[in-house]
C-alpha cells in the first residue's frame, strides 16, 4: 500500500547540535581504501552497524546478511537508512561518504560537496534503545540555499539468531505516520520500530520493502541555509520489543534531550580512559590500550529478562559466551571494569544453572537466551580460574561466597568427564576441530589451573580438606602435562591424547585441509607423519603433534610447563606465525606468512572461514607464555604484531581475524593486551584479600619509560612509574598506608637497590630478590 500526506511546515524545535561535542573528542580517521568495510555505533540498549561510506549492504552470516543495520536485542528494527538532498534542481544521495572518522563514543561522515558539504554524526545514549543521528550542512555558497532534505529508511522487525527456538516468529512490518513520527509494529508481535526528526515533514511515503516483511519509508523536509553558514536537522531511530509506548516515549525523550545525552556519554567515556590510564614510551600502544576499553565498552549488551554482559563480538556475534568471557575479562578486571566482570560473570553463571544445572557452564548463547552450546570441556575449568582472578582484584569475600558453589559443582562435573580416570577430562576444548574431543591439552591445562585456583579459594573459605584435594589434583595434572603430553620429537606439547586410530584419520583430514591450502611444507609434514603412525604398533593412548594447535602454548600461558620444555615448546612456536600473530592452526601458515597484508581483501566475497587465519587469541597467549618465562623482549615483540592491526580497517579498534578479517571488534582483545601490559609489563598481581600487592615488573628493552594510574584493587587504588636511564628507577603510590605491596622484578638483578634516597638489602619474595613496602608512595632505583 502506498500513500501520500502532506503536512504543514513548522520551524524545527530548538535543540543543540551535538556535532561540537563529537567533534571535540579524540578522533581516529579511517582510510579511503576501507570506506567499504563495517564499523559500529555502540550501546548497551542498542547498536548500529554499517559501512564505513554510510551504507547499510547486506551483512553478516550468522542471519545472513541481516547482522548490519539497527538492533535492539532480542531483535532487529531497521535495516538502515539513506538521506538525501535536492537544491537548485540537483538531487544528490548521501550513500558515498568520502570520509569516516570514529570517536570514543561515536562517529561521523564526511561528504563532500561543491555547494553543500554534509556530516552525518551518530551516537547511542547510555540505557536507551535509540540511536541519534545528526546531519549537519553547510552552506559554502554566497546565496542562501533552499534545500529539500529526504531521510529513507527501511523497517525489518524480525528475530535474532535462534529466536525460532523461542517462539518468535517474524510477521509483516505495518507503518503509520503520527505525530511526526514513522512508527513500525511486526503483525505477529509486540515488536515496534520509530524514526521521529527534529523538523515536521512536509511528506511522507510508505510502502513494502524489497525484502518480505519489510516496509519503506521516505519523509522530505524544507531546510533554509544562509550563506557560508550551516545548519542541522536529526532523526533517533528507535524501538521495543515490549510495547509501542516504550518505543515511542523513548524516541520522543532522546530526540529532545540528544545533546543531554551525548554530553553525559562522552564525560562517562572520558572517564573510562583515566581508569588505569596507561603511558609508554610507545604512543601507538599508548593509543590502543586507551582505545581498547572503548572497544569493550561498544561490546557491552543489557537485554531485559537476560542480562547484562560483554559479549564476543560485532557484527556476527553480539551475544554471550561462556569461554570468551573467560579470557576477556581477565584483562578487564584490571583495567577498572569491575562492574562489567560483575555483571557478565552473573549472566552466565545463572544461563549455565538453569541450562545445565551440574556446573557447566555454557559456551554460546544467544541474546534471546537460547543456549546454542552447553558448554565445551575447557569453559567449566576456566570459569574457576575466572572467580579466583576477579577475586585477587576485588577482595570480595561476598563475591567469592556466592560462586565457589558453582565452582565447586562444575569441577565435579569435570572429573566426571575423566573416561579412563586419569585425572584428564575428555572432550572438546578450545579447537573446534572435529574429532578433536579425546585429551586436549587445553582442556588438561585449563584444568590444572582451576584445581590450583580453587584450593586457594576453598582455603579462603577454611575448607581445608577440599583444598588439600584440589591441590593434589593440580600437582596430579601438572606433572601429567609434563610427562604424557610432551613429544620431544616435536619440542612441543601435543595437540590432543589419543588412539593411533583417532590420530590416523585426523591426519588425513588435516593433508587435506593442508592441500585446499596449498600449504606444500605441511602436506609433506603430515604425510611423513601419516605414514609414521601407520607403521607404529603401538595402539595405545598417547600424544600426538598434528596441527600445531595454538593451545599447544596453554602449559606456559598456565605457568605449569616445566622450565626447559617451556623454552624448546615456545622457540618451536615461532614457525606457526606470520606479521600479525600467531596461526590458530599452525598448519595453516602460508609459505609467504610475512608477506602477508589484507586477509579480507584474500578470501574477498567467498564463504566465511577461520580456516588460515591469526587471531589475537593465540597471539595473546603467546606473549602470556613468552613473559610468564621471563622473555619480555619476545613478548614485546608479539604485541608490536598485533598492533600493525590496530586501526588498520575500523579506525581505533582490532580485528578478531589478523589483520582485518571476522568481527571488527573483539572482547578478548583486551585480554591479549591488557593482562600482558598490565599484569605482566607493570607487573601488577594483586591478593587483594590479604589486601597484598605484588609488584612482579618485566620491562622489554624498547619501552624505556611508563606509567600507569587510577589502578583499582578492592577499596584501594595504586600507581606505578618506570624510566629507565643509567639505571631504573619506580615510583610507587597507592591510597591505602595499611596494604602490603611486595616489589620483586622478574627477568633481572641488581647490584645495589636505593629505596627512599637510602641503600637497602633485597630479600628473597616469590623465588626472586625484592623487597617488602609499607606506607602509600616509594621511589626505588635499581642499579645494575
Amino acid at each position: 500500500m502506498k500513500y501520500l500526506l502532506l503536512l504543514c511546515s513548522f520551524a524545527a524545535f530548538a535543540q543543540k547540535s551535538i556535532a561540537p561535542l563529537i567533534q571535540s573528542s579524540e578522533a581516529i580517521k579511517g582510510k579511503a581504501e576501507f570506506l567499504h568495510t563495517p564499523f559500529v555505533t555502540a550501546g548497551d540498549k542498542l547498536y548500529l552497524v554499517g559501512h564505513q561510506d554510510g551504507t547499510f549492504p547486506p551483512l553478516g552470516w550468522h542471519v545472513k546478511d541481516e547482522m548490519g543495520g539497527i538492533w535492539a536485542h532480542p531483535i532487529k528494527l531497521w535495516d538502515g537508512f539513506t538521506a538525501a538532498y535536492t537544491v537548485g534542481g540537483k538531487h544528490v544521495v548521501l550513500d558515498r561518504a568520502n570520509q569516516f572518522i570514529n570517536h570514543p563514543f561515536a562517529n561521523e561522515h564526511l561528504y563532500e560537496g561543491a555547494d553543500i558539504q554534509v556530516r552525518r554524526f551518530q551516537f547511542v545514549p547510555d540505557g536507551k534503545a535509540a540511536v541519534y543521528v545528526e546531519y549537519v550542512l553547510e552552506n559554502k555558497t554566497n546565496q542562501t540555499q533552499e534545500i529539500q532534505f529526504s531521510m529513507e529508511a527501511v523497517s525489518n522487525l524480525r528475530p535474532v539468531w535462534l529466536g525460532e527456538r523461542t517462539g518468535m516468529e517474524d510477521g509483516a512490518d505495518e507503518l503509520v505516520y503520527e505525530n511526526n513520527q514513522v512508527l513500525t509494529k511486526d503483525a505477529k508481535n509486540q515488536w515496534f520500530a520509530v524514526m521521529g526528526a527534529s523538523h515536521n515533514a512536509i511528506s511522507n511515503v510508505m510502502e513494502g520493502g524489497k525484502k518480505k516483511n519489510t516496509a519503506l519509508v521516505r519523509t522530505s523536509y524544507t531546510l533554509q541555509i544562509p550563506a557560508h553558514s550551516h545548519q542541522s536537522i536529526s532523526f533517533v531511530f528507535s524501538g521495543s520489543s515490549v510495547s509501542k509506548e516504550a518505543a515511542i516515549g523513548t524516541n520522543s525523550d532522546v530526540l529532545a534531550n540528544g545533546f543531554v545525552y551525548a554530553q553525559a556519554k562522552k564525560e562517562r567515556y572520558e572517564k573510562l580512559a583515566f581508569q588505569s590510564e596507561i603511558q609508554l614510551s610507545d604512543p601507538q600502544l599508548t593509543q590502543a590500550m586507551r582505545w581498547l576499553k572503548f572497544n569493550a565498552d561498544w561490546l557491552i549488551n543489557d537485554v531485559d529478562g537476560i542480562g547484562r554482559g560483554i559479549t564476543a563480538g560485532m557484527p556476527d556475534y553480539p551475544w554471550f559466551f561462556g569461554g570468551d568471557m573467560t579470557y576477556s575479562l581477565q584483562g578487564l578486571i584490571s583495567s577498572g571494569r569491575k562492574d562489567v566482570a560483575y555483571s557478565t560473570i552473573d549472566l552466565i553463571a545463572k544461563l549455565s544453572e538453569k541450562t545445565n544445572g551440574n556446573g557447566r557452564i555454557v559456551h554460546e548463547v544467544s541474546s534471546n537466551g537460547s543456549v546454542f552450546n552447553p558448554g565445551n570441556v575447557n569453559e567449566t575449568p576456566q570459569f574457576a580460574s575466572l572467580i579466583y582472578k576477579v577475586y585477587c582484584w576485588t577482595g570480595d569475600q561476598a563475591f567469592l561466597e556466592k560462586y565457589f558453589p558453582l565452582v565447586e559443582k562444575g569441577l565435579e562435573w569435570l572429573m566426571q568427564q575423566d573416561k579412563d580416570h586419569n585425572l584428564i577430562p575428555n572432550g572438546n576444548g578450545m579447537m573446534e576441530i572435529h574429532g578433536l574431543d579425546s585429551e586436549m591439552i587445553d582442556v588438561a591445562a585449563y584444568s590444572a589451573k582451576a584445581f590450583l585456583d580453587a584450593s586457594k579459594m576453598a582455603s579462603e573459605l577454611g575448607r581445608a580438606d577440599l583444598a588439600r584435594q584440589y591441590a593434589a589434583n593440580y600437582e596430579a595434572i601438572r606433572l601429567k602435562i609434563n610427562s604424557d603430553f610432551w613429544v620431544p620429537s616435536a619440542n612441543s606439547f601435543a595437540d590432543f591424547r589419543g588412539t593411533k586410530a583417532q590420530a590416523f584419520t585426523l591426519t588425513k583430514e588435516a593433508i587435506e585441509r593442508a592441500k585446499g591450502l596449498k600449504n606444500d611444507w605441511a602436506v609433506e609434514e603430515l604425510q611423513a607423519l601419516e605414514k609414521k603412525i601407520a607403521a607404529d604398533p603401538d595402539t595405545s593412548i598417547r600424544g600426538f603433534v598434528l596441527h600445531h594447535n595454538w593451545v599447544v602454548n596453554t602449559p606456559m600461558e598456565t605457568g605449569l610447563a616445566d622450565s626447559e620444555k617451556a623454552s624448546q615448546a615456545l622457540k618451536t612456536a615461532e614457525k606457526f606465525r606470520n606479521k600479525f600473530g600467531m596461526y590458530v592452526t599452525g598448519i595453516d601458515r602460508s609459505a609467504n606468512s610475512e608477506k602477508a597484508e589484507s586477509y579480507a581483501a584474500k578470501v574477498g566475497k567467498s564463504e566465511f572461514t577461520y580456516t588460515g587465519t591469526v587471531m589475537t587469541l593465540p597471539t595473546g597467549v603467546q606473549v602470556i607464555s613468552e613473559n610468564k618465562y621471563g622473555h619480555p623482549n619476545q613478548a614485546y615483540d608479539l604485541v608490536q604484531r598485533m598492533l600493525r592491526t590496530f586501526s588498520f580497517a575500523l579506525p581505533g579498534s582490532i580485528y578478531e581475524v589478523s589483520p582485518d578479517y571476522g568481527m571488527m571488534t573483539q572482547a578478548w582483545n583486551s585480554f591479549a593486551f591488557e593482562v600482558p601490559v598490565i599484569q605482566q609489563f607493570f607487573g601488577i598481581q594483586p591478593l587483594a584479600y590479604k589486601k597484598e600487592i605484588h609488584i612482579q615488573p618485566s620491562w622489554p628493552d624498547s619501552l624505556s619509560s611508563g606509567s600507569i594510574k587510577q589502578v583499582k584493587i578492592g577499596d584501594n587504588l595504586m600507581a606505578i612509574s618506570y624510566a629507565r636511564k643509567a639505571h631504573k628507577s619506580t615510583y610507587i603510590l597507592q591510597q591505602k598506608k595499611n596494604w602490603t605491596i611486595y616489589f620483586s622484578p622478574k627477568t633481572e638483578t641488581y647490584k645495589r637497590w636505593v629505596l627512599n634516597g637510602e641503600i637497602v638489602k633485597p630479600k628473597m619474595i616469590d623465588g626472586r630478590p625484592g623487597l617488602r613496602l609499607k606506607g602509600w608512595k616509594h621511589h626505588l632505583v635499581l642499579i645494575d
